[in-house]
């Protein structure tokens, strides 16, 4: 398998700040990790080397990804 070329940005929140503050897409994370969660396979940790862990994920995302493809069409077009 290639290598993936990721940029990793880490944000911080300011030490001044006192309560709660949305950080600048926050929700890009939150909303990935709800996805893999929903197919609950990543939640219970059965795998024990990270290559079974990398592939439950992967699998977890094609499942996700494809499901809007496998829908019928609603325009009536067969």
């Amino acid at each position: 398998m290639g290598k993936l070329a990721l940029t990793l940005e880490i944000v911080k929140r300011a030490d001044e700040t006192a309560g709660f503050v949305m950080l600048p897409r926050g929700w890009v994370a939150a909303r990935t990790f709800a996805w893999l969660m929903n197919s609950r396979r990543p939640a219970r940790g059965y795998e024990t080397l990270p290559a079974g862990s990398e592939a439950v994920i992967r699998w977890s995302m094609v499942t996700r990804v494809s499901r809007p493809l496998a829908r019928p069409r609603a325009s009536g077009r067969h």
